[in-house]
């Protein structure tokens, strides 16, 4: 008997496209009213005013139609999963990264272990400060190459980097896109229990990076000795290649945490890198062409996940479902006592947000109608922030309509449910963390 092997992810996302255009037919359309709020500047969701509206079915055809129109929502990160793949392809021609990985090998001889938490904690204070995804991406080559050569796998790469942004970014004090939005729409001090969550940020990190080192070690394998001897070949071009590289890593981060750039300006700012590293590192222009066409060719496959996992959220949002998704969680949760309520929130956060992947939209979409529910509760308007923080920012790590980790992982030619099966243990852990987070609240009387 053959074993089942688990769906590829284009099947999964295709089939969770269709599967939101039959649900458009099952349940019943509603809407929330929506207001313009200055604090956040964003439209979000009036409390109370959830009501019925005129079915609203996604037929099998607007479901086709939905994968373009995804991708056309998400081109500018998918532009940037190109163009990233273009550069880094362009810069490992020329023999520079494999260069400094080597020389960066020889530094950690017998200390190797050593990079997992150091990266890992690296990545978790980068997705405290500014909720880290897509932006990793540029960052994977290096990565990839460098574990490689330590002899640990890819999935290993995606931990350290990926999991633990996703874990800092949940835990975070600061996160602008999680606890800074919610408290705005709570009314709550920015970086109001701030202490509070830095105790609780340090232990889910210590957890997410003892299981990822587990997981090295039970699988790493014979280091990938390639890299070490491209060490001898060091000149003058692949120094001013790696400068290159360098500079743009210091303008990409100058440019999202001081100028507000978002995915267009990294896009043309790594073509720009591409470019001057090809042309300096000796590939010509027509090499330089020919390696970022590779670069595209591999990272396809990456960005038409990134499409697709938007077309799903299109369909539930032509269906209008999303609200009706939300009222019929969050309506139960009046009948609970306050410590239950609160953790109730936690698990109504982890459902929503495969239909609402993006954590700021989803705070948006939910905090309106949580906060003046958890005031008649009589429940910390804190310990429900707390509540989307865990719920939502967690299920980043697992979620298929995520396309930032979708996009990753192909990247990394990780497979989903491999990462599913290294994720979701620690994950329960990290949620199970994030329920006594709750009740710790409710008990102390977090304000």
């Amino acid at each position: 008997m053959t074993k089942s092997k688990f769906p590829h992810p284009l099947v999964l996302l295709t089939g969770c496209i269709f599967l939101g255009a039959i649900l458009s037919y099952l349940m019943p359309a509603g809407r929330y009213d929506r207001t313009d709020d200055e604090v956040t500047g964003r439209k979000v969701v009036v409390a109370g005013t959830y009501h019925r509206v005129d079915q609203q079915p996604v037929k099998p055809f607007q479901a086709l139609v939905a994968i373009p129109k995804g991708m056309a929502d998400a081109a500018s990160v998918i532009f940037l999963v190109f163009l990233v793949g273009g550069a880094f392809t362009v810069v490992d021609e020329t023999g520079a990264l494999k260069q400094a990985v080597g020389w960066l090998v020889h530094k950690l001889r017998n200390r190797e272990t050593f990079v997992i938490p150091i990266v890992s904690v690296t990545f978790a204070l980068a997705g405290a400060l500014e909720n880290l995804q897509e932006e990793i991406i540029p960052l994977l080559p290096v990565l990839l190459l460098l574990t490689r050569r330590l002899g640990f796998n890819a999935l290993t790469a995606v931990a350290m980097s990926f999991g633990a942004a996703a874990v800092g970014a949940s835990f975070s004090p600061i996160n602008p896109f999680q606890a800074g939005i919610a408290q705005k729409l709570a009314q709550l001090p920015l970086l109001s229990g701030g202490g509070f969550r830095i105790v609780f940020l340090v232990i889910a990190l210590i957890i997410w990076i003892l299981g990822t080192m587990r997981y090295a070690r039970r699988t790493r394998s014979e280091a990938d000795s390639s890299v070490q001897e491209e060490a001898s070949a060091f000149n003058t071009r692949k120094t001013l290649v790696l400068v290159i590289v360098l500079a743009a890593f210091a303008v990409f981060i100058f440019g999202v945490l001081r100028l507000g750039w978002d995915f267009d300006q990294m896009s043309g700012l790594f073509f720009l890198m591409g470019v001057l590293a090809g042309l300096i590192g000796g590939l010509g222009v027509s090499g330089t062409a020919e390696s970022f066409v590779e670069g595209f060719r591999s990272m396809a496959y990456a960005g038409l996940l990134i499409g697709f996992a938007r077309a799903i959220f299109i369909v539930l949002d032509q269906g209008q479902i999303i609200d009706t998704v939300v009222n019929g969680l969050v309506t139960p949760l009046a009948r609970l006592p306050v410590a239950l309520s609160a953790l109730g929130m936690m698990i109504v956060h982890v459902f929503i947000h495969a239909p609402a992947p993006s954590v700021s939209g989803q705070a948006v979409l939910t905090m309106p109608v949580l906060v003046p529910l958890s005031d008649l509760l009589g429940l910390s308007r804190q310990v429900t922030v707390l509540a989307y923080q865990y719920g939502a920012g967690m299920c980043d790590l697992i979620t298929p309509t995520n396309g930032a980790l979708m996009a990753i992982i192909a990247a990394a030619k990780v497979r989903y449910d491999e990462w599913l099966k290294f994720a979701i243990p620690i994950f329960l852990i990290l949620l199970g963390l994030g329920g006594i987070a709750i009740i710790a609240g409710i008990v102390i009387g977090l304000k």
